[in-house]
């Protein structure tokens, strides 16, 4: 008998969509998997058995179902996005328990495709924190389980990661996509601003949070992309030659970058170099500023996201985070910092056609109760770690966190690629030309 768990989203909608396997045989397997996995994972806050299989049925009766991209693939959600007929808790015990009346858009997009949402998965509280815990679980990695899948899409993440679902829809505001995709060994995607529906929270982090997907392989990456952006995304058929500059210092004065994560960049520039690419060292002017506008902007989103939320209900990092951000609100508003910020880094990247540098700056944090530890523990840990995420969200501009080599551990490594506005079809191109050269296992050895 054919086993659908681990095979990628593309496999599995050809073969849907050619009627070798059914949707629900596909959701059905799925699920299982999750049944027998998620106790020593923590990906899902809430598994859909009885909805999905309901709904593969529907997806397997659809008269259009030969021409749907995603026919019949199980897609986990991140639960700050509305599931329609589910509760949109974001990591919270202040959250109303009441059932979404439609999906957000993004979700209307995946299941107009042919997606079957299985669940919603674990965040850390209001998606605050580079790692995932809280109330409602704790997401691990699953190459490690004493390790943290990272945040906020740490469910997400997981899920992908343990082949619970072969893809998974998660966010980013200052990393929370390429932070756990580069913990878990996924693809990701943060597109740029506008190029995907935002509608996160109240008001987008102020125009920071991005949708995106979570993937095994570039060739699902690009098809979720494609969906959410509700685009055709058109390849060419021969790979262009791209100027690369190569960082390997972190944006953020006094932190630094550990062996595995330059190590990996080294020689992700040497294979580059190798097909073709005009690849040269190159630091981006990150002024020193940068980690104050970090602070004020997350510090900030959060402010605003507890407005109308009962603060004893909230853990207190949570609600120290958010005092910290009340007195940055009105200055983040009027967008002038990101606007210097883009003026600094717009002459590189006429320079220069993509960045490549560290996904991350050392490996997560252990896995364990964060959410019950104090804030500037909570900020110190993630800033040690994740220092090289947020100023693309800052510029709002497209990053990639792409799986290349291995920790010490055995857990994975990666790389970050970033480009200008509107070079999401480069990165990923890039990024495909990276796997063919440095090829990854796919999901962990879970059995």
């Amino acid at each position: 008998m054919t086993s659908w768990v681990g095979r990628t989203a593309a496999e599995i909608a050809a073969a849907v969509r050619e009627k070798e396997v059914t949707p629900r045989e596909v959701v059905a397997e799925h699920l299982a998997r999750i049944e027998r996995l998620d106790g020593r994972i923590g990906a899902f806050r809430t598994v859909r058995a009885e909805a999905a299989l309901a709904e593969a049925d529907e997806v397997g009766s659809r008269p259009d179902l030969a021409e749907l991209p995603l026919a019949g693939v199980p897609v986990a959600v991140k639960d700050n996005l509305a599931v329609r007929g589910e509760a949109n808790r974001v990591g919270s015990a202040a959250t109303p328990d009441t059932p979404a009346d439609s999906d957000h858009v993004t979700v209307a997009r995946l299941r107009a495709a042919g997606a079957v949402v299985v669940g919603l998965t674990n965040v850390p509280e209001l998606c605050v924190f580079g790692t995932t815990e809280g109330v409602h679980g704790t997401a691990r990695n699953p190459w490690d389980t004493s390790r943290t899948a990272g945040g906020s899409s740490g469910g997400s993440a997981a899920a992908v990661a343990a082949a619970m679902v072969p893809i998974a829809l998660g966010n980013d505001g200052m990393g929370s996509l390429r932070i756990p995709a580069a913990n878990c060994g996924l693809v990701t995607l943060k597109p740029g601003h506008g190029v995907v529906p935002a509608g996160i929270s109240d008001g987008d982090w102020f125009g920071m949070s991005e949708n995106g997907p979570l993937a095994t392989t570039v060739e699902d990456a690009r098809r979720m992309f494609s969906v959410l952006a509700d685009t055709d995304v058109v390849r060419p058929e021969e790979p262009g030659t791209r100027t690369i500059a190569v960082s390997l210092r972190s944006p953020l004065v006094g932190v630094t970058v550990g062996k595995p994560y330059t190590a990996a960049v080294r020689e992700a520039a040497r294979l580059l170099a190798g097909a073709g690419h005009r690849v040269r060292r190159a630091e981006p002017p990150y002024p020193l500023s940068l980690s104050v506008t970090s602070l004020a902007h997350w510090t900030a989103g959060t402010s605003v996201d507890v407005q109308g939320l009962d603060p004893s209900r909230l853990a207190r990092r949570t609600r120290v985070h958010a005092a910290v951000g009340r007195r940055f609100v009105n200055g983040v508003r009027t967008g002038k910092a990101r606007e210097r910020l883009r003026r600094n880094l717009t002459p590189f990247f006429a320079e220069h056609d993509v960045l490549l540098a560290p996904a991350l700056a050392r490996r997560s944090p252990k896995a364990g109760p964060w959410h019950e530890r104090g804030w500037l523990r909570n900020v110190l840990a993630n800033t040690a770690y994740s220092p090289l995420t947020p100023p693309w969200n800052l510029t709002g501009w497209p990053a990639m966190a792409v799986p290349f080599g291995a920790l010490p551990s055995g857990a994975p490594c990666a790389v970050q690629l970033v480009g200008r506005p509107g070079s999401e079809e480069r990165l990923l191109e890039l990024a495909e030309q990276l796997e063919r050269l440095r090829p990854w296992q796919r999901t962990a050895p879970l059995g």
